[in-house]
């Protein structure tokens, strides 16, 4: 039989970019196929010429065999084409068997059978193996449970293809299993997948084959059977990487930063702790444990019910992100496009708005002082943009990233708390991230990182916290001598 999907010499530009130069893609079915590459490699571009967001300049594609003309996302969804963003693209004041039939509603004498629409969302559940309420709001659903909306969607649509673009971001690890579950299950009824992830571990458990772009065009396929890690990271990259971690002498000075009895409802209860200059301070646990909360009653994003914040020894009022600024402080968040970005500003405006202060005068902004503190940290962080005028939207999630860095690092934060700082990085950008903690703990900052990925952890902190339901429930000083083992016991204390 012919292949599920066939993408021939695809090729697509943009203004000062080429994004893709001639790339080759095909899917069998019944395969889970790996596409893998930098941030910037061509990944979005060619998943989004698949879903009919974009048209490429020139090349083919043929589904089953057949020459296929994909100029909309309806084309692809008549197609068999399903696409599962990392933002999902649901309604959240509507119900779940809602969403699963928005624009073909099951109706009855001109009217939406809502009866029927639950029947059927029960039924592709049950075929998922996952219950879920088919009328429960999506607003009330977990990010997992959306996620499962999202495939039975696609099922409904009797899509053979299912493209999933980073999907276990924001999942907890029986999340993930549950996930890989579903996905295996797909591949028996011979549906195609193509999975995008920066996490090599998932591509090793879970892939057939991988395919990997860099620079917009076709460097590597090969069987995973056989495969190395260092030998796809070499792909990727297209040097050698011999750590993923950059050592580090670990020399913290002072305490800079304390917090004092924190605390927010049941999300943040009686939390404190110290940084130190130039230490790396590591707060972990399972997602919903308290972390990115306990970073945003820092920076004044959310109102404490009770707690200090020192900053060398004198007690901040914190009362919003301005104040934390003003103190030198700043935020990498979680969510980098919701909250980190303004994405349909240029990434130049981006990287001024925190700093504004320093680019005016006289209510005034330095356009050319501004223009050239932004080239040279565009050339120090490697940022992939066309120019100044490009719009955030319009960036890799890894470029999108070192803007966010850029920012802060420009406004000379003294205390930088990063949440999730390599999330949806390719491993390339995540050594060069890695990199700049470091060199930002050299010269004598406090650091606190939020992550979900143990090895990360392990790699990157001098100390470690691990937070459950919203209490600290232990520390270990030395990250040298932990194991995943250790902190996963503290993690479900």
């Amino acid at each position: 039989m012919p292949p599920l999907l066939e993408m021939r010499a695809i090729a697509k530009a943009f203004p000062g970019v080429r994004a893709l130069r001639g790339v080759d893609l095909t899917l069998h079915a019944g395969e889970v196929l790996a596409l893998l590459g930098e941030n910037g490699a061509g990944k979005s571009t060619l998943i989004k010429i698949l879903c009919g967001a974009h048209r490429p300049d020139s090349g083919s594609i043929r589904l089953a065999g057949a020459e296929a003309a994909i100029r909309s996302p309806h084309d692809a969804r008549r197609a068999g084409v399903a696409v599962i963003h990392q933002e999902f693209n649901l309604v959240p004041a509507l119900s779940a068997a809602e969403n699963i039939f928005l624009g073909r509603e099951c109706t009855r004498a001109g009217f939406i059978a809502h009866g029927e629409q639950r029947r059927r969302a029960a039924e592709l559940f049950a075929r998922i193996g996952v219950a879920i309420d088919p009328g429960a709001l999506c607003r009330d659903l977990t990010v997992a449970q959306q996620q499962v909306v999202e495939i039975a969607r696609a099922l409904a649509d009797d899509a053979r293809i299912l493209v999933l673009d980073e999907p276990t971001a924001a999942l907890s690890h029986h999340e993930v299993e549950r996930l890989f579950t579903i996905i295996r299950d797909l591949q028996t009824h011979g549906i195609g997948v193509i999975y995008i992830s920066h996490r090599l571990d998932e591509i090793f458990t879970l892939c057939d084959r991988i395919a990997v772009l860099r620079d917009g065009a076709n460097v590597g396929e090969c069987p995973v059977a056989g495969t190395t890690r260092e030998q796809l990271i070499r792909l990727m990259v297209g040097r050698e990487l011999t750590e993923e971690f950059p050592p580090r002498a670990t020399r913290p000075g002072a305490t800079r930063l304390a917090v004092r009895g924190l605390r927010r409802g049941r999300a943040v209860r009686d939390v404190s702790f110290e940084v130190r200059r130039g230490e790396v301070l590591a707060l972990t646990g399972l997602v919903g444990a308290g972390r990115t909360e306990t970073l945003r009653l820092i920076f004044g994003a959310d109102a404490r019910d009770a707690g200090e914040i020192l900053l060398d020894g004198a007690p901040l009022r914190i009362r919003s992100p301005r104040d934390a600024i003003a103190a030198g402080i700043g935020l990498l968040t979680e969510d980098r496009k919701g909250q980190g970005l303004v994405l349909i500003h240029s990434v130049l405006e981006n990287f001024a708005l925190p700093n504004l202060d320093r680019f005016s005068r006289l209510g005034f902004v330095r356009g050319a002082t501004e223009r050239r503190e932004f080239a040279e940290m565009t050339r120090s962080l490697r940022i992939k943009v066309s120019g100044p005028a490009q719009r955030a939207r319009d960036l890799s999630g890894g470029n999108q990233q070192k803007v966010v860095l850029a920012k802060w690092l420009a406004k000379n934060c003294e205390v930088l708390l990063f949440d999730e700082p390599t999330r949806g990085v390719d491993v390339g950008a995540k050594f060069e991230i890695y990199t700049l903690i470091n060199q930002l703990a050299a010269e004598g900052k406090a650091i606190v990182m939020v992550s979900s990925e143990l090895p990360e952890v392990l790699g990157m902190a001098d100390r470690i916290l691990v937070l459950h339901e919203g209490r600290l429930t232990g520390e270990i000083a030395d990250a040298r001598t932990a194991t995943q083992e250790q902190i996963m016991q503290l993690a479900v204390a």
